[in-house]
């Protein structure tokens, strides 16, 4: 049942529309760009996350 956390990032950088926008900007980054770099170490926190219960 935990593995399915591993479609959060799937269905996060899926579904573009939903963060294909400019507002609200970070530090002067458009939404898009820190959206998609934040799932970046989220990602790694989820895999570890399984990975670390299927032990």
């Amino acid at each position: 049942m935990i593995n399915l956390l591993l479609l959060l990032p799937f269905i996060g950088l899926l579904w573009v529309p939903f963060f294909n926008v400019t507002e609200p900007s970070l530090l002067g980054f458009p939404f898009f760009y820190w959206y998609m770099f934040a799932w970046v170490p989220l990602s790694s926190i989820i895999t570890w996350i399984v990975w670390r219960a299927g032990r």
